[in-house]
């Protein structure tokens, strides 16, 4: 199927991207942010759009791969979107109406989505070896429906989106401690 490798390597060059930006922006605030103080100030003016886009790609590339190619969701993926998906609405309403107050419901979720998506991502790869919570009416936790690069998978693709949503929402609260 052409479209689903099309897709998957779309969403895993995002993946990727996404990624690259974290480390450097991990960069930028050990070693750049004094120099550079004007891409913190777009991102605390863009915060809440950026992570908006961020809930939005991740809710549209889960309901892709369940709802058009198919993918049965297993019971972690399950809770990793009932983290992610209402992101979306809440993200959207704040960028609209402008309102900063819901970054801490917003980073909350996130961290809870990050822990998820790792420890799925951790069982998918073998390193943590427990139980699948499968209880009959879903797939096993550690099939792989997306490998891409030799690392990514549909919760490494979660987990990505998590951290970014984090960043986004840190990027702009970070000051210079004197």
């Amino acid at each position: 199927m052409i479209l689903v490798e099309l897709v998957n390597l779309k969403l895993s060059i995002l993946t990727v991207s996404a990624q690259v930006f974290i480390a450097f922006s991990v960069a930028y605030f050990i070693f750049f942010r004094k120099q550079y103080g004007f891409i913190q100030k777009y991102f605390e003016q863009n915060a809440l759009f950026l992570s908006f886009i961020v809930a939005l790609a991740a809710t549209l590339g889960s309901l892709f791969y369940s709802e058009i190619l198919g993918y049965e969701p297993c019971k972690l993926c399950w809770f990793q979107r009932i983290f992610m998906y209402p992101q979306v609405i809440l993200l959207g309403m704040a960028f609209w109406k402008r309102d900063e107050e819901i970054i801490k419901y917003s980073l909350v979720l996130s961290a809870t989505g990050v822990f998820l998506a790792g420890y799925h991502y951790l069982m998918q790869l073998g390193v943590v070896n427990s139980p699948c919570p499968v209880v009959g009416y879903s797939v096993s936790c550690s099939k792989l429906f997306v490998m891409q690069f030799g690392y990514i998978t549909i919760p490494l693709m979660s987990l990505t989106a998590f951290v970014l949503i984090i960043l986004f929402h840190i990027f702009p609260n970070i000051r210079e401690s004197n």
